[in-house]
């Protein structure tokens, strides 16, 4: 039996979450083409007969311009101190920048050992694959060059088999069925708050949150009720919408994904409340790095 804790980390939108859910084959962490969408580390687990990998996704590491930057920064960070491997991911279909180098530059510090992992080649032709391999492995010791599709699952398998000779453990951490460490709230939270990143494009900022304000399970269905939280006005108006449209997209959306990943018909109430209206201040703050220390 072999088991261990696997770190992803990477830029934003280098595909980390999506790897994840890849991975375990499974809808877990949320995802959009909007930076920083993660804003907390998750934990998946993979299951096999031998093995069992703890998976944690991150969030993007970026040169800090806000505290919400530097409280991420500082998650992610905190992920590749202990673990087993990292996987460092890059977009292979646009290079190697200075957002790379700066995470190169971090992970060099630490002793963990790190396999580059190449995403998204499928945008990119074979001649350009190999030439970027050969490129790479220059720059670090890296254990394993892997390139993958994370979106496509393509040589994601092949993953799981260069991982297990770097895991540690002898002994399950986690009990079979259990494929993360998130709540069924913290979940549904995060629904909300990914079709609102999709739905809103730019117009919304990532200074939102959503949290579970009801949850009550009849025996054919459940009803819950999920408080959309803003900082400003006029981003309440947007999210409700002309009439009411947007606000009854994000709940058509988020219902679909719900019913699904909670095996049961739900009843969704999307609300949308200002930081100064809502009853849970310190919250907020906290959770966008904005409390003075």
């Amino acid at each position: 039996m072999r088991s261990g804790f696997v770190s992803l980390v990477g830029r934003p939108n280098v595909g980390k979450s999506t790897l994840l859910n890849s991975l375990l084959q499974s809808k877990i962490a949320i995802t959009s083409d909007k930076a920083q969408t993660t804003r907390n580390s998750i934990q998946g687990i993979y299951h096999d007969e031998d093995t069992q990998i703890v998976f944690i996704d991150t969030p993007g590491i970026h040169k800090p311009v806000h505290k919400l930057g530097n409280l991420l920064n500082k998650k992610a960070y905190e992920s590749v101190d202990d673990v087993d491997v990292v996987l460092f991911l890059i977009d292979a279909s646009t290079g190697f920048g200075k957002g790379d180098q700066f995470i190169l530059n971090r992970l060099k510090e630490n002793e963990s050992p790190v396999i580059l992992l190449l995403n998204k080649v499928d945008k990119i032709k074979k001649e350009k694959l190999l030439s970027l391999i050969d490129t790479y492995k220059d720059y670090y010791d890296f254990k394993e060059i892997v390139p993958l599709s994370a979106l496509k699952g393509d040589n994601v398998d092949h993953l799981i088999e260069v991982i297990k000779p770097y895991l540690k453990g002898t002994e399950k951490i986690y009990d079979d069925d259990v494929i993360t460490n998130i709540s069924n709230y913290f979940y549904i939270a995060e629904i909300v708050r990914e079709k609102v990143l999709r739905l809103t494009d730019k117009e919304v900022p990532h200074a939102v949150t959503c949290m579970v304000e009801s949850y009550e399970e009849k025996d054919d269905y459940i009803e819950i009720g999920v408080q959309i939280i803003v900082d400003r006005e006029n981003l309440k108006k947007i999210l409700i919408g002309k009439q009411g449209q947007m606000i009854k997209q994000i709940g058509t959306e988020a219902r679909i994904d719900l019913e699904e990943y909670l095996g049961k018909k739900v009843f969704l109430r999307t609300f949308v409340k200002t930081i100064e209206d809502w009853r849970d201040k310190e919250y907020y703050l906290e959770e966008f790095g904005l409390k003075d220390e």
